[in-house]
């Protein structure tokens, strides 16, 4: 009995371990890549060290989040403050903030790209940002953005 347990004990933290990892990616040609093998569109968030913490918090870090994402979008990290990464990466992330029309951070661009000939295009799909109604409504939102009518 207790072995039984302790089994299903560690089988219910190992799920709640595993769903409390979303995976972000930070490299764009990895993400593009990603997004068009699952023809899913990408999320991209962009950040910085000094942003609000309010969308991160309220709304990624949800159980509702976690399975509407793993279901709908490929899920793409941009800081933009990040001194860690090379310079040339940091270069192309600000060019993605201007490109996509970035004004305040954190903030959430959906985008689809196609690389040809070494040249990406995006398509951007819609914005949105940190919603103070919750989780429930930041989700009908991007659906709709997702899938317009």
């Amino acid at each position: 009995m207790s072995r039984n347990l302790l089994i299903l004990l560690f089988l219910l933290v190992s799920f709640v371990m595993k769903s409390q990892n979303l995976e972000w990616k930070t490299n764009m040609t990895d993400a593009i890549t990603q997004s068009n093998e699952e023809r899913k569109p990408m999320l991209i968030l962009f950040t910085s060290s000094n942003a609000p913490d309010n969308l991160q918090n309220e709304i990624f870090k949800t159980s509702e989040f976690e399975k509407w994402s793993r279901r709908n979008v490929i899920l793409v990290r941009l800081d933009l403050s990040d001194n860690a990464i090379a310079s040339e990466v940091r270069e192309q992330n600000i060019m993605l903030k201007n490109a996509f029309g970035i004004v305040n951070l954190p903030e959430v661009c959906f985008a689809n790209a196609v690389t040809r000939k070494g040249k990406t295009n995006f398509n951007t799909l819609g914005k949105t940002s940190y919603n103070p109604a919750g989780v429930k409504a930041w989700i009908a939102a991007s659906d709709l953005i997702l899938n317009p009518e």
